[in-house]
């Protein structure tokens, strides 16, 4: 896990995105839907349409880094596509990351122990 420096904030963009856009579609998706600078240092995440895919862009200051994370079991969980865009704090990500409800904190599923 790249640790995220202190200030930094995440953005979720509700609903979900064509997850075959890459760094410039999903910065135009930024500016233009979450109303926010892509290339400020905050964490941008957005879902794909199963909802088992998970794409996030971050800029770092030197260039853009993108992060995509699919996992075998299971869905993220996600806000409603109501406001377009939502902000969760360190802790909910990491939450996310593991594929866990962040409302209530269990593992949706587990991999079987190797050997």
């Amino acid at each position: 896990m790249i640790p995220i420096p202190a200030g930094v904030q995440v953005w979720l963009a509700t609903g979900h995105t064509d997850m075959r856009k890459g760094f410039p579609g999903l910065s135009l998706r930024v500016r233009v839907v979450l109303r926010r600078n892509p290339l400020s240092g905050h964490l941008f995440w957005f879902r794909g349409r199963r909802g088992d895919l998970l794409e996030v862009i971050w800029h770092d200051g030197e260039g853009a880094c993108p992060f995509t994370k699919k996992l075998a079991r299971g869905r993220f969980q996600w806000p409603s596509p109501a406001d377009g865009v939502a902000s969760i704090t360190p802790a909910q990500m990491g939450y996310r990351l593991e594929g866990i409800d962040w409302r209530n904190p269990q593992r949706t599923w587990r991999p079987p122990a190797v050997g």
